[in-house]
């Protein structure tokens, strides 16, 4: 995350990053079904154009606001640096969770107008099963797993590919194909097209997918134990009102979901 970037920036650049992303899968859903009617061609073209897409979000963003682009996220970096100070505060958090959720609705709006379909239009796609909500925790467990892994690791310069990476895999091996973001959730039931879920299935994948976030997190803790203390050589991004020591940025922040 960038040192000198404002908090108003940072917030913006979570909204339009994550509205780019919900455009992309529900603008790439939607072509998908109008060139073909094979579901399993559908879903391939919908998850290659996510994978890109994220990839090259997470790369283009990820030094102005760490490219989180979703809640579970956010609040999982502001958990586990809420005592050495190397994540979001929580002034962060509650700029960046409304700013991601507006974001979402506003990507899935452009990708209906995009393709000439009602601005707003409630999914009818209902997505209520057990073994959905499932594949939304093992999804988002994985997701968080990998991106605060990664920073455990400092392999955090690879989230661009591998999570992208991730999240095109989980399209295929989750029942649910891995929406593992509450906001864009929330945004694809916007839509009532091939991405979209419908408003009574959102409270559930909500849930299953911070539930998710909390396994993730001991998954990184199992793996990695806790963070080392910065040494002397590395670098520190300082939140809001204290002078930079590096110009570098925050080891937990600097990786999408």
């Amino acid at each position: 995350m960038s040192a000198s970037a404002p908090l108003l920036r940072r917030a913006a650049v979570e909204g339009l990053g994550t509205a780019a992303l919900v455009a992309v899968v529900v603008g790439s859903g939607i072509q998908a079904t109008e060139l073909t009617h094979d579901v399993a061609v559908q879903l391939l073209a919908n998850s290659l154009a996510t994978v890109f897409g994220l990839g090259m979000l997470i790369a283009f963003l990820g030094p102005v606001s760490g490219a989180h682009f979703n809640p579970a996220v956010t609040l999982a970096a502001w958990f586990t640096g809420r005592r050495t100070g190397d994540g979001p505060a929580l002034r962060d958090v509650a700029a960046y969770l409304p700013a991601q959720v507006a974001g979402a609705v506003v990507g899935a709006v452009l990708a209906d107008a995009m393709f000439g379909k009602p601005l707003v239009a409630f999914s009818t796609h209902e997505r209520w099963a057990g073994h959905l909500w499932l594949a939304e925790v093992v999804a988002t467990a994985g997701l968080v797993w990998l991106v605060f892994g990664l920073a455990r690791a400092g392999r955090t310069h690879l989230a661009p590919l591998l999570v992208a990476a991730y999240i095109g895999a989980a399209y295929w091996f989750t029942s649910s194909t891995s929406f593992a973001n509450p906001a864009v959730t929330i945004g694809r039931a916007f839509t009532d097209t091939f991405a979209g879920i419908a408003p009574t299935s959102v409270l559930p994948f909500l849930a299953a997918q911070l539930l998710g976030a909390a396994a993730g997190l001991g998954l990184v803790a199992l793996c990695f134990g806790r963070p080392a203390a910065a040494g002397k050589d590395e670098v520190v991004v300082p939140h809001a009102g204290q002078q930079p020591v590096a110009p570098a940025r925050s080891t937990e922040e600097s990786a999408l979901a």
